[in-house]
């Protein structure tokens, strides 16, 4: 390996367990409407029943087990963890997904806590980088955690040399 290359290795540290809630919630977010809208249709709608009857039947068993499987899964992939040369992340459920951004190439570290993860006591720590890949968005951290590990990253970036480009 090149000196000052970063090695692909999986991260330490999972993110908090309450993150399980909130990606539950966001899969009944979407799932719950296009249910209802489903059963109103099969409702109001009679010519419509053969079609959305199935449906229906089908949404009954996979809704709900989408909305306990996938968080689950989710939380025993996600990792993260942010050291002096890089910021390393796992996460997906189907797609699995690592990405390392080593300090040299980041741009800006940022914490971001929507209603939803206020209500839940988590936060999501942001790396921007200079890669056509995009940002690396670390979701389901304790905000303390996140916090603590922006200022980190950027006392980190502020002293290492590089343009980040």
């Amino acid at each position: 390996m090149a000196p000052g290359a970063v090695a692909l290795r999986p991260p330490l540290h999972r993110v908090e367990r309450r993150a399980v809630v909130l990606w539950a919630a966001r899969a009944l977010a979407w799932t719950l409407p296009l249910t209802a809208a489903l059963g109103a249709t099969h409702a109001l709608w009679s010519a419509a029943g053969p079609w959305t009857g199935p449906l229906l039947l089908a949404a009954a068993v996979l809704v709900p087990a989408h909305a306990v499987v996938m968080p689950l899964w989710r939380y025993r992939v996600h990792r993260w963890e942010s050291t002096p040369d890089a910021v390393f992340a796992a996460e997906g459920w189907i797609v699995r997904q690592w990405r390392i951004a080593p300090v040299s190439r980041i741009q800006t570290v940022d914490t971001v806590r929507g209603p939803v993860e206020q209500l839940l006591g988590l936060a999501t720590l942001v790396v921007t980088t200079a890669s056509s890949s995009g940002a690396i968005a670390i979701r389901g951290l304790a905000p303390e955690a996140a916090r603590a590990a922006a200022d980190r990253l950027a006392e980190i970036t502020r002293r290492t040399p590089g343009d980040a480009t």
